[in-house]
């Protein structure tokens, strides 16, 4: 490594000339917060200490001495230091007072070490760091896949106005993990933090950066969406990357008639394009952009983003110059953190585990974790590389060279169309990328009711044709066994509606691939029209449109049952209460609640042991009235027993059968047929 300081220097920037044969590409720069939002400093600047002694055992150890330490891990070791809103001078700047110590090591300023080791062509990088103001302190440090921290190199400014310091920073060490940052440290004076570049020097045919259609679907959210493209619009740096924004407009409440879309719309101008259609769902949408982007041929990536979300423009900027700079074709995915508590990451990477074929966080992810609470240079875990699967499309940058070869979205309407997209990229040699520094802030999905609702049909359809398409188990592993049993659990917990959905979802995965497409417009509206015979499917606000809670006995020895059931318990239980369904109901039960449930305990064991209960959902606005019908239970048992033993018998021909159709149905051609009722009747569909 190599340190220069210069004076004034002008800054290396994307596509600028360095030695022979290369050019120098600006890879990532310092951004503070858009908005001066104070609770989202600490995802960009970190007045706070590293502090690693809690969490030594979290990486490299056995698993055992990582469960022992999982609830420390979550503990804060926040100081309480803050940065006053003042100190946030512009879009790259920040002001730091006497003897004032800020790092750089934050998740939107460190340098992600270890992705562009492993993804790009990148071997080495530069930092050039602009500061103003005399005796003031830079450290430069790298940290190791086990978060071990080492200094580089230190530096001083002088008396001199403003210096700029330059250093060449090797990207050999970071195989496993690991990512550069700088700490500053003011003197006696006041100072500033004028810019820090990070660049490279690349290959000649790597100069030009790409283009972005932004694919963006909503539905009936039009504050949300115009909003969205008002952040857009704001950023002034972006520009030069959207070739298009493309809103696929499939609500009744439309975008234009949002209060925030005038001025959007006049800044955006000719980049942007809303097209209206029928509600073809998720998939739909983000297939009419993809389809769209390809026929168009401009945009050398398409980036499929949710309409809910709060957006931090550079992200985009940094996955389209990691996908330029990528080995190969590579789809860059953003993170996603909570649009409630906006410091918490919800989503880091994430896997589909072959056996059970079900999406969940990569070996050594924590879910929801607070940056607020624990900053990134006291986190080992968040330093080694989380490799994955997919990345979900609340923000997915895919090149369009991928769409070309593998084809569209499958027709699925919602769920599992991006983690099916990643794994045929995958299975094609096109890997997936989660980059860290770039990110979305959306609603949590714990935060939704989607295993019970409507969408548990799609869950369940979704779920097993992506796994006849792509588990490598012949008979799909553990999935036939693991859907029987969640069906028992929905059947021993009064579920009704939503066993009814499951077992529609596999009769419909039965009637094979090319009914998909022919699904997508009247599917929701057959399923909402479906669940609304089921008492635990009508939900009431009102609590008083219940009847009062009333026990048929009371319970023994005053005993309730609001604790979690051991493991011979629970296993007694899965084993006795299915037998229970089949006895009479209790009469009283039919007048009166047995029980009132908080959607937080809403457990197959704890709901499975009365006649009637009130049931609140996950989101909190809402409850239903779950009732225990014999009759009902012995029909839906026998239905699933049934359509569970056929998909066992019959698992290969319809693998087979899905594969072989995999490229007909995700073509442009079979998508263009389903937009037809839209595309011939909308030469004034699009604006």
């Amino acid at each position: 490594m190599s340190t220069t300081q210069t004076q004034n220097q002008t800054h290396p920037e994307s596509g600028s000339q360095a030695a022979a044969g290369t050019v120098t590409r600006l890879l990532q720069r310092q951004i503070m917060p858009v908005d001066g939002d104070t609770d989202v400093f600490r995802l960009y600047v970190d007045p706070e200490p590293a502090v690693l002694d809690a969490d030594k055992y979290e990486v490299g150890s056995s698993r055992a001495a990582q469960n022992l330490n999982s609830a420390q891990m979550r503990q804060s070791v926040s100081t309480g230091a803050t940065i006053h809103p003042d100190q946030v001078l512009d879009r790259e700047a920040l002001a730091l007072q006497a003897e004032q110590r800020i790092s750089f090591g934050s998740y939107f300023n460190a340098f992600p070490a270890s992705y562009w080791r492993r993804y790009t062509v990148v071997t080495d990088v530069t930092l050039t760091l602009s500061v103003e103001g005399p005796g003031a302190t830079v450290t430069v440090y790298r940290s190791m896949a086990n978060g071990r921290s080492q200094r580089v190199e230190t530096v001083t400014t002088g008396e001199d106005v403003a210096s700029t310091f330059t250093f060449e920073l090797p990207l050999k060490p970071f195989v496993d993990g690991g990512w550069y940052w700088y700490d500053v440290v003011a003197g006696d004076h006041d100072v500033v933090v004028r810019s820090a570049r990070w660049t490279a020097e690349v290959p000649e045919d790597r100069a030009e950066h790409g283009t972005v259609d932004l694919c963006i679907t909503t539905m009936n959210r039009p504050d949300f969406v115009a909003k969205l493209l008002g952040q857009l619009a704001d950023a002034p740096e972006l520009r030069p990357y959207l070739d298009e924004v493309m809103v696929m407009e499939q609500g009744t409440q439309k975008m234009r008639d949002s209060e925030f879309f005038p001025a959007a719309a006049e800044a955006l101008g000719d980049t942007l394009r809303v097209i209206e259609q029928g509600n073809l769902g998720g998939s739909g949408g983000y297939a009419r952009g993809q389809l769209e982007s390809v026929r168009k041929g401009t945009a050398t990536y398409a980036m499929m983003m949710d309409d809910d979300v709060i957006c931090e423009p550079e992200g985009i900027i940094r996955s389209v110059t990691f996908g330029d700079l990528a080995r190969r074709p590579t789809i860059v995915g953003g993170h996603m953190f909570s649009i409630y508590a906006r410091t918490r990451l919800h989503s880091f990477g994430e896997i589909i585990t072959p056996w059970r074929f079900w999406w969940l966080s990569a070996p050594g992810v924590f879910q929801d974790w607070d940056f607020g609470a624990r900053n990134l240079r006291s986190t080992r875990w968040l330093h080694k590389r989380i490799d994955v699967d997919f990345n979900g499309w609340f923000m997915c940058l895919i090149p369009r060279r991928v769409l070309e070869d593998i084809g569209l979205s499958l027709p699925l309407f919602l769920k599992w169309d991006d983690s099916e997209f990643g794994l045929r990229a995958k299975e094609a040699g096109y890997p997936t990328v989660s980059l860290p520094g770039a990110a979305v802030w959306h609603i949590p999905w714990t935060d939704k009711n989607d295993a019970l609702d409507w969408q548990a049909y799609f869950h369940q359809r979704n779920r097993f044709v992506a796994a006849l398409l792509h588990s490598v188990y012949e008979r799909g592993g553990r999935m036939v066994r693991e859907s029987l049993n969640h069906q028992i659990a929905h059947l021993v917990s009064m579920q009704y509606s939503t066993v009814e959905l499951r077992l529609k979802a596999m009769e419909d995965v039965l009637a094979g691939p090319h009914a998909l497409h022919g699904m997508l417009p009247g599917k929701l509206a057959e399923v909402n029209a479906f669940r609304k015979q089921f008492t635990d499917a009508q939900l009431q606000v009102d609590p008083d449109t219940f009847a009062p809670v009333r026990r048929h006995k009371p319970p023994r020895k005053g005993k309730d049952d609001s604790g979690v059931p051991g493991r011979v318990s629970l296993l007694v239980r899965a084993a006795t209460m299915p037998l229970r369904q089949l006895k009479p109901v209790r009469p009283t039960s039919r007048s009166h609640p047995e029980a009132e449930i908080p959607a937080m305990d809403a457990k197959w064991y704890r709901i499975a042991r009365y006649d009637s209960a009130i049931v609140s959902m996950p989101d909190g606005t809402s409850a239903a009235l779950y009732e225990r019908d014999p009759e009902k239970f012995r029909d839906l048992m026998k239905r699933t027993l049934e359509v569970h033993a056929r998909f066992q018998r019959e698992w290969p021909r319809l693998a087979a059968e899905y594969r072989a159709a995999l490229g007909e149905i995700t073509s442009p051609e079979a998508w263009e047929k389903t937009f037809t009722p839209w595309t011939d009747a909308s030469a004034g569909g699009e604006q």
